[in-house]
């Protein structure tokens, strides 16, 4: 049997795969997140559980979240809104094994899920010209895409496949952009932010809920708890001095419920970034970069039952019991309120549990 030594040997000269994934060989992928490195460059990042680089690929700019395959194999990382970029890694090969784009009259949201049997992929799209919120499907046999399902709503930042395999919660945020004026929201005094449910394999739209008393509250994440409810995190655009609920929950055919903790709000800078439930299903963090903060709620009582206070933390995702892993832009990685690990860079929005609880 050759030594590491010699298999690294081998490989470095043939310039076959990243060093940064024999470095840890033998340790399983727990998580992957995007990164803006030291050097000003971004990079797909695939963590062990300890919160040390597996192996990373190089983005053209800006990653966002990660759609990870039923079989825990393949996962797909989307550009930021408004990009047009997807890669696919294998992390059985710890490598990027594909590429694709969305078609040039719509741009990814950042988000996306695999059907419940993989054979398809789902990501948020936006048809700017006619301002439709879509999902786009792709084959992942060959990355595809072969058709695309209305969210009934403008802006579907953020799409999750329910405990069903078959209904889909989007996170319309109501607002309307259009590449031609990045990152510009053209329609704030007209919003209307949904949760919406479709049908996947018919394409049908099943039911939207909207926030008339919140109607600048633009929804942007969702997860399901695991009572079934839906929980989602906004991003409020109305005026800085108002004070709005921030996170709610929902049942289909009920209204939406707001989740009241005005004092905590206070810190979160009107903006969540993030939401993702515990591996057990009974706990919901929402994260808010611009407050620095996590918030985590116990999903029966609606109450907050810990907070994080990090510069810039965003990404968060299931970690071992109730705990949640969050990472930060200031280059560390929590457990709880315990630093994991660091490194000189900046972590982004999102991060998703591998082989575990993922988004998906």
């Amino acid at each position: 049997m050759q030594s590491r030594r010699q298999v690294l040997a081998m490989i470095g000269a043939a310039g076959l795969t990243p060093l940064a994934t024999l470095a840890r060989a033998g340790t399983d992928p727990a998580y992957i997140a995007s990164r803006q490195n030291a050097d000003g460059s971004f990079s797909a990042v695939v963590l062990d559980g300890a919160g040390h680089d597996l192996f990373t690929e190089e983005l053209s700019a800006r990653g966002h979240d990660a759609a990870v395959s039923p079989d825990g194999r393949t996962v797909v990382m989307f550009a930021r809104r408004p990009g047009r970029f997807a890669i696919v890694l294998d992390l059985s090969r710890g490598r990027r094994v594909a590429a694709f784009a969305s078609p040039d009259d719509r741009h990814f949201y950042g988000h996306g899920f695999f059907g419940a049997d993989g054979r398809l992929l789902y990501a948020t799209e936006n048809d700017f010209e006619e301002e439709r919120g879509l999902l786009g499907v792709y084959d992942s046999a060959n990355w595809q895409r072969i058709g695309e399902i209305e969210t009934g709503a403008i802006g579907p930042h953020e799409a999750v496949l329910l405990a069903d395999g078959r209904t889909v919660a989007c996170a319309n945020g109501g607002v309307a952009t259009h590449p031609d004026y990045p990152r510009q929201k053209l329609n704030l005094p007209f919003m209307k932010p949904s949760v919406s449910y479709v049908d996947i394999e018919t394409g049908d739209l099943l039911a939207s809920a909207e926030l008339p008393a919140f109607h600048q509250l633009s929804i942007r994440h969702v997860s399901q708890a695991g009572d079934g409810s839906v929980w989602f995190g906004g991003q409020y655009e109305g005026p800085e001095t108002d004070t709005v609920p921030l996170v709610g929950r929902h049942r289909p055919g009920e209204a939406l419920e707001m989740i009241e903790v005005p004092d905590a709000y206070a810190s979160m800078a009107h903006y969540i970034g993030a939401v993702e439930t515990s591996a057990d299903g009974t706990r919901i963090a929402a994260s808010s970069p611009r407050g620095g903060k996590v918030m985590v709620f116990d999903a029966a009582s609606r109450d907050i039952v810990a907070t994080l206070t990090a510069p810039d933390v965003c990404a968060v995702a299931p970690a071992a019991g109730h705990d949640f892993l969050a990472a930060d832009g200031a280059g560390t990685i929590w457990t709880g309120d315990a630093p994991l690990a660091h490194v000189n860079g900046r972590w982004d929005n999102h991060a998703v549990a591998l082989g575990g609880r993922g988004k998906g």
